[in-house]
């Protein structure tokens, strides 16, 4: 009885978000995030009819360089050629306590008042590559409730943490002057991830020659090298300044769109997509198998084949085979 009652919750819940109910919106994304594994499978359900219709665009870079004022700007301009926007903002939690200042909201408050936006803080809770497990659930209720655009700011990232790639239509990577020479820039693996590269705070000294800099690394080769592949442009902004003429912020929306065309004409989004819901099964049935492992973890079983093991008489992938063709 338990279970029928929240399946009939879920599906009010979503007809409501279909209206652009925000408390609805703002329920299912708590659900995502906090809910145990059967409540999540009835969300997910639900949501899947509503899904695979808005853009999203993941904005990502070191901390310092201006993501949420970025993303604030970007914001304003969508909102003014009419389009319904989301954002996702993921803040990196605490190792000591577990908590998170969910603090971007903050340079987002001209957007407070606004029921063509929903702006959602989500926590890390650990999660490596600057996102939050609750992110691909958090998407499709944001795609359900009718949203043309979905904004997802990451952690501020180092080289390595580059999942973002995995989960946006367009990659936007932002740089700031200052934040590394030329070298750095080129080591840095999170550059090869990006659709659109943006250098803020283009306004200080050194924004031209990070430009430079970007421009010789793509002279290098690389992904965007193949011929008919996309090649990133690099945009200059002052995003501080808003949406105006000399800020920028026009031309990262029309690079974004123009990548967005890009995709379409090609196919490449189809194949990002199936891509990324591929990734996404795969790691829920590897969960699924991790918790099943779990279940045995202590049983007979295991010690018999950790101890087979140590004594030579088979090998780790052997065991670990029996153990799973159990499940």
């Amino acid at each position: 009885m338990r279970s029928t009652r929240r399946a009939v919750d879920v599906a009010d819940l979503v007809a409501r978000a279909r209206e652009g109910q925000v408390r609805a919106v703002a329920r299912l994304i708590s659900l995502v995030e906090n809910s145990e594994p059967a409540t999540l499978r009835t969300v997910a359900a639900a949501l899947a009819p509503y899904t695979g219709h808005a853009q999203v665009v993941g904005l990502t870079g070191a901390p310092g360089v201006g993501k949420s004022t970025t993303t604030s700007a970007v914001v304003t301009a969508l909102r003014a050629e009419g389009k319904r926007v989301g954002v996702l903002a993921v803040d990196p939690s605490s190792p000591f306590s577990g908590g998170a200042l969910l603090g971007d909201r903050v340079r987002m408050q001209d957007h407070a008042t606004d029921d063509g936006v929903f702006i959602r803080s989500l926590a890390s809770r650990g999660q490596l590559g600057g996102l939050s497990a609750a992110v691909p659930q958090a998407l499709r209720v944001l795609d359900t409730a009718r949203c043309d655009v979905v904004l997802v700011e990451t952690v501020g990232v180092g080289q390595a943490e580059v999942e973002i790639a995995s989960l946006a239509d367009t990659t936007v990577v932002l740089l700031a002057p200052g934040m590394g020479d030329g070298i750095q820039a080129a080591k840095a693996g999170i550059l090869e991830i990006a659709d659109v590269f943006v250098v803020n705070k283009a306004d200080r000294d050194g924004a031209k020659q990070v430009s430079r800099d970007l421009k010789y690394m793509q002279s290098l080769g690389g992904r965007h090298s193949v011929a008919g592949a996309w090649r990133p442009p690099i945009v200059l902004t002052v995003a501080s300044r808003g949406v105006t003429a000399d800020s920028g912020v026009d031309h990262l929306v029309a690079a974004v769109a123009k990548h967005r065309d890009w995709l379409e004409r090609t196919g490449e989004l189809d194949r990002r997509r199936q891509a990324r819901a591929a990734a996404e099964i795969e790691a829920i049935a590897v969960g699924e198998v991790r918790i099943r492992l779990g279940a045995v973890h202590g049983s007979a079983a295991l010690g018999v084949a950790a101890a087979r093991v140590v004594a030579g008489e088979t090998d780790p992938y052997s065991a670990a085979a029996e153990l799973v063709a159990r499940l």
